[in-house]
């Protein structure tokens, strides 16, 4: 196999990462050697803060009919990962992953990235990433997937709800305002998130489920103000789906007596 180094840029410098992985631009098959069930992050998308490292694990099985050598997995953003503007930070300190035996023929493989905001993580690397990822039998045989699976990084967004007057009287107006925010990476703060859609909902006091009112659009400074009608007691709060690069969000319910 020949070998080359992947150089990542990240938080709009370069973090030199060398990291010894074979030469290609897709995916290469030499013998019996297989690479399957890869997991990140437990299946979710990984959500990051403006400022706290995410530390994510991912898992994937290897077989081989000698049995399996090593495996190596690394996550990057981009079209491939020899033109990646990003790359999370592998934990071991020979970037190989950790491999149990189940049997003569089967390896379960697992290896912990971080990711830290203005280092490996920029605003313009949010949404779709890949895994890379290598694995080798005790034969020399190899496998080789330049996508071995896609996941989501998303920016961690906050929503805020209150519903006024308290209490009010039935059939009045209660009018209901909040804010969308989500994490810059660039700047390691929180800033609105603007001409967004979000739904206004609302769970009758006693029950458990909440019913969409309305929908309606944040400012762009992230904003929300709309009205509804008070029909009972109950919760009212703001829901936002998220986006590729936005993590999906629901306001805490803010309680309305009506009378």
């Amino acid at each position: 196999m020949r070998i080359r180094a992947t150089v990542a840029a990240v938080s709009g410098a370069l973090a030199l990462a060398a990291l010894a992985v074979p030469a290609a631009h897709a995916d290469e098959v030499e013998g019996d050697t297989t690479i399957s069930n890869v997991v990140v992050n437990g299946g979710k998308p990984v959500v990051v803060g403006a400022t706290t490292t995410k530390t994510i694990t991912v898992s994937f099985t290897v077989k081989d009919a000698s049995g399996v050598d090593w495996a190596q997995a690394i996550l990057y953003h981009g079209t491939n990962i020899d033109s990646s503007d990003s790359g999370a930070v592998a934990t071991s300190s020979n970037h190989r992953a950790t491999c149990t035996v189940v049997s003569a023929t089967t390896s379960n493989c697992k290896s912990t990235f971080e990711m830290e905001p203005q280092y490996n993580l920029i605003n313009s690397v949010a949404g779709g990433w890949k895994v890379w990822a290598i694995a080798t039998g005790k034969d020399a045989d190899y496998t080789q997937k330049d996508n071995a699976k896609s996941f989501q990084v998303q920016r961690y967004s906050k929503l805020t709800v209150n519903a006024s007057p308290e209490p009010v009287k039935k059939g009045k107006t209660v009018t209901v305002t909040g804010a969308l925010t989500r994490a810059s990476w660039d700047a390691g703060k929180y800033y609105g998130y603007g001409t967004q859609s979000v739904k206004l909902q609302f769970r009758k006091a006693g029950t458990s489920t909440y019913t969409t009112l309305k929908t309606i659009t944040t400012d762009s400074s992230g904003n929300l103000k709309t009205t509804t009608t008070a029909t009972a007691d109950g919760y009212y709060r703001y829901s936002f789906a998220g986006t590729s690069t936005t993590s999906t969000v629901n306001a805490t319910g803010d309680y309305v007596d009506v009378q």
